[in-house]
């Protein structure tokens, strides 16, 4: 199954994205783009049935300015989906 997430924007510190073929209880991680190390917090888990769908995720203040990308992981702990990097102000 070919899954993948898409950032789309950022907005007052929450960002959308869409994804698709993402199984439930899959985790979808902040991943700091220079570093490569996932940030603690947020992860959102898939909780839709649904094959697509969208995800807004709140940004703590603790995130820093920088290029990040996020990273989906599968109930394994096998990354299945990645998107591409964008920036945080």
């Amino acid at each position: 199954m070919n899954s993948s997430i898409h950032f789309v924007e950022l907005d007052n510190r929450i960002i959308t994205a869409t994804y698709r073929n993402l199984m439930i209880k899959a985790k979808v991680l902040l991943v700091d783009k220079t570093s490569g190390q996932p940030l603690p917090d947020p992860v959102t888990t898939i909780s839709s049935p649904l094959p697509a769908s969208q995800l807004r995720i709140r940004l703590p203040d603790s995130i820093k300015a920088g290029l990040y990308i996020l990273q989906a992981f599968n109930v394994h702990g096998e990354r299945v989906a990645q998107s591409a990097a964008f920036e945080v102000p």
